[in-house]
């Protein structure tokens, strides 16, 4: 039986060795692209993630008897977020490691006794200690293709080891892939699309990044309209939106962000950006000067960025199904093709199963397949306790 020891990060030097243990895993994979340091670096740095103001986080390297590094992991968990499940729950992510389950073991066993010594009943992995959005889920399905801008990319045998130590399937987030050039929208919603545009009531466009400011407002209204009616959403801030848009602005392609319109009033959004990773692929994790610079030269120049990423869409409920969403789509279309783009086809990424209507909304009316898949797994410490997996999302109308 192989020797394995347990070093935790607590200086720069480990924190360096933490970064670089994906470079032996991927040896010679084509579709794996190292993150930025800095944007892994940024979620363990309490001066910038505010997870930590009500909870803590700890990191691991696992060295085989040469000394090499062979694994890695983190633990988290934040108070507020523990409580808002049926028992506490704390995480566990970033995890990389050989293909070896008593490898594996040592380090989800240090994870799963650091959160129980924070009073954690059990632990969701592999997730990220920050939003959804980014480094969240096992990749379990589809590798045969690089992962757009934060997204977990994993060998397949990592399904294996997660489910070996007793993880189990708490949901699975699916990603959506259309061809830009195919028509995959029905003909029926091509056409109720078409009579839309050519309403005067109607209207639907592309965003300028002029105008980024003036829309905060409208995206706040449809946003809140159509997702924080959602049990557990909660409503968005003019504050939040406006941090959201200046995000986004320097890699804003105008052309990828479409609203729709009923008599002036805000009804629906389409918000994509070009995916970074194909730029990000060239500059070995670092973000000093020069890769910046290099950084530019693949977004602007060579134009290496060239899938899209679909990041929000968005229809107020009361005009869902009527053709707004392949409205927008066919406006999409229409801009795309209206002139040469390098642009390849779109990604829509994370939806969970825990919200079948939104994955129906994206298949009918914007003619997306399934295509990637990640899941998010839970381990309850307490074996003898039933597990139960993630609710379904449900829409509440509130009356007032």
């Amino acid at each position: 039986m192989a020797k394995y020891f347990l070093e935790e990060v607590k200086d720069k030097k480990a924190e360096r060795r933490f970064l670089e243990v994906p470079l032996n895993i991927y040896q010679g994979d084509k579709n794996w692209i190292r993150p930025l340091d800095n944007d892994i670096k940024g979620v363990f740095d309490p001066r910038k993630n505010e997870l930590f103001a009500e909870g803590e986080a700890i990191r691991w390297i696992l060295k085989d008897e040469s000394g090499a590094c062979v694994g890695r992991i983190a633990a988290f968990y934040n108070k507020r977020i523990a409580a808002e499940n049926e028992q506490p729950t704390g995480g566990c992510g970033f995890f990389e490691c050989i293909n070896d389950s008593q490898a594996a073991n040592i380090l989800f066993d240090a994870a799963r006794e650091w959160l129980i010594s924070k009073g954690m009943e059990a632990m969701d992995g592999s997730i990220n200690f920050g939003d959804r959005d980014q480094w969240w889920g096992v990749l379990t399905e589809m590798f045969d293709a690089p992962p757009v801008y934060g997204m977990n990319y994993n060998p397949p045998y990592y399904k294996d080891l997660f489910e070996a130590y007793g993880f189990r399937n708490y949901f699975n987030q699916h990603s959506f892939y259309r061809d830009l050039r195919a028509e995959t929208i029905s003909p029926v919603l091509v056409e109720k699309a078409k009579r839309l545009r050519e309403n005067p009531d109607y209207e639907f466009r592309y965003v300028r990044k002029s105008e980024l400011k003036n829309i905060a407002e409208d995206f706040r209204t449809i946003y809140n309209k159509a997702w924080a009616k959602f049990n557990g959403v909660a409503e968005m801030s003019s504050e939040q939106v406006k941090h959201l848009l200046a995000k986004l602005k320097p890699i804003i392609d105008e052309r990828l962000i479409y609203f729709a319109y009923h008599k002036g009033t805000p009804i629906g959004f389409f918000i994509m950006v070009p995916d970074l990773n194909g730029a990000i692929r060239h500059l070995n994790g670092k973000f000093d000067f020069w890769a910046k610079i290099k950084f530019l030269y693949h977004l602007k120049i060579r134009k290496s960025c060239n899938i899209i990423e679909g990041l929000i869409f968005a229809v107020t409920p009361e005009f869902q199904g009527k053709g707004v969403e392949s409205g927008m789509i066919d406006c999409f279309k229409l801009e795309i093709n209206s002139k040469p783009t390098h642009y390849k086809h779109l990604e829509l990424v994370w939806i969970g199963d825990f919200n079948p209507l939104m994955i129906r909304m994206v298949e009918t009316y914007v003619g997306a397949r399934k295509y990637k898949m990640h899941t998010t797994y839970r381990y309850l410490f307490d074996r003898e306790k039933e597990f139960k997996r993630a609710p379904r999302v449900s829409f509440s109308r509130h009356t007032s």
